[in-house]
């Protein structure tokens, strides 16, 4: 019988602080190029998901709360 790995993924919870970089890192099998696309479609996944939550919500839900793209 040979031994196979399987890749689990991590919550960050579950990791030591500063260990997300290298978790992601390992997860692509240290290819840092295919490890920004992922973080880069991830992104944009979320990004289009605050815009429909945005369209759904009412102000009286939210209580005037607009949510932001971008950092501050």
């Amino acid at each position: 019988m040979g031994a196979s790995v399987v890749k689990e993924a991590f919550s960050a919870d579950d990791l030591p602080p500063g260990w997300e970089i290298e978790a992601v890192l390992a997860w692509h099998d240290d290819n840092a190029s295919a490890a920004i696309g992922t973080l880069l479609d991830d992104i944009r996944h979320l990004r289009h998901q605050l815009a429909l939550a945005e369209g759904v919500m009412s102000k009286g839900m939210s209580r005037g709360w607009r949510p932001s793209y971008d950092r501050d």
